[in-house]
């Protein structure tokens, strides 16, 4: 909003100082700030509101330290985080760009499934919340409205090799640079240099048809991916501090990799797609980043607020979303290594459960309890050690995804 009124004043009053919006790093300067402010003192309002309705969190005892001493805690704080990304991106965005209404839209169709999940836990008592198919269907159901708009809009496009076409003045740069953007399904592999992967590659059998079928791998994968990460970050939320920190250190990364692959220069040095208009979307993260971090002021141990599924789902959507839009989604692996690892824990010790028990007629665990993080704590390490340990692996993680590019 600001940046078109902003640009009107220049236009026609010559304000000054009215040409700063045009610059991306101020206005993600200033969404981060607001971000940040509008989490730390709407937060103490909505957590006043949730204990005034009695939105608390139920507990099963499950014999981990300290777990009882939550009960009662308000839940459903991911109602922070939501305001606080999207009315920052409101004020200080771009909001004709596709890629920024794309998460915008992420944003409120992932935290309106699991503001309903959590009201029927809290309000309906029923522990288990959202049918888990309705979770299934939002879920697909963004993973096709992200596929389905790469596809169709004419603004979603890549240009590759942009050393290519580097130029002496601006204007022959912009020229060159439009004639050559082109709609297409390759992303970034991370370590090989000049070589990005493209989805047509897994069909070349259908020959005239191979790029048509390539948008529907794409579209498959992009629901798997949204699904997979949003639920990891649901599984990564039991500690008090850890899916806001973790969240917050894959927030700074992506915003990077979103800042590199907008800018035509960084591009063609670090020889990745060039990505135009994806400069919104550091506005984006770095209203994301804010919101993670003004939510830590109450989630930190000992928790005030819960984020709940309302925040979790969100989270683990935006940051799958973002990724497949700047074509870094082979990333995730090693940037969400953390909820990677968390979730191949639950898979692990359910599977291996029931085969043991289905072989020698009793279940048999891996670990102590899953997912990995209660691991730790059946062993008696403090939670906040945990939480600590698990902050540090993450930006670990994140800095050898940003070093990736570079070793390319």
């Amino acid at each position: 909003m600001f940046y078109y009124l902003f640009r009107f004043l220049e236009a026609q009053f010559a304000l000054p100082g009215a040409r700063l919006f045009n610059y991306i790093s101020f206005r993600s300067a200033l969404a981060l700030i607001t971000s940040l402010f509008i989490s730390m003192i709407i937060g103490k309002s909505i957590i006043r509101l949730l204990q005034k309705k009695q939105i608390g969190e139920s507990i099963r005892d499950l014999g981990l330290e300290g777990q009882m001493s939550k009960k009662g805690t308000p839940t459903m704080g991911g109602i922070i985080i939501i305001i606080a990304i999207i009315v920052p991106c409101l004020l200080f965005g771009r909001l004709r760009n596709i890629y920024l209404l794309l998460m915008l839209a992420t944003t409120a169709w992932l935290g309106i499934i699991g503001f309903l999940d959590d009201y029927i836990k809290v309000f309906r008592k029923h522990k288990e919340g959202l049918n888990g198919r309705f979770k299934i269907v939002g879920q697909v159901g963004l993973g096709l409205l992200v596929g389905l708009t790469l596809y169709l809009s004419p603004e979603a496009v890549i240009v590759e090799n942009v050393k290519s076409v580097q130029a002496q003045n601006i204007e022959t740069t912009v020229m060159e640079k439009e004639a050559n953007a082109i709609k297409s399904t390759k992303t970034t592999i991370p370590f090989f240099k000049e070589s990005n992967f493209d989805y047509a590659d897994f069909v070349p059998f259908l020959k005239e048809n191979v790029q048509t079928w390539a948008w529907v791998l794409f579209l498959l994968i992009t629901i798997f991916i949204v699904t997979a990460v949003s639920n990891a970050v649901n599984l990564t939320d039991g500690l008090d501090g850890l899916a806001a920190g973790t969240s917050s250190i894959v927030g700074v990364t992506l915003g990077i990799l979103a800042y590199v692959s907008s800018n035509i220069g960084f591009a063609g040095y670090l020889d990745i797609m060039f990505i135009p208009g994806s400069e919104e979307l550091v506005v984006f993260a770095s209203a994301f980043i804010g919101a993670m971090v003004g939510f830590l002021w109450y989630n930190s141990y000992p928790a005030q607020v819960f984020m709940g599924d309302t925040g979790s789902l969100t989270i683990g959507g935006i940051i799958a979303v973002f990724a497949i839009i700047i074509h870094k989604e082979f990333l995730i692996p090693i940037l969400c290594g953390l909820f990677l690892v968390e979730s191949l824990s639950v898979i692990m010790q359910v599977s291996w459960f029931k085969y043991t028990k289905k072989k020698y007629g009793e279940g048999r665990r891996i670990f102590l309890m899953a997912p990995l993080h209660h691991h730790f704590q059946k062993k008696g390490v403090p939670e906040p050690k945990i939480v600590a340990r698990f902050w540090i692996i993450g930006i670990a993680l994140a800095i050898f995804t940003v070093i990736t590019l570079k070793i390319r």
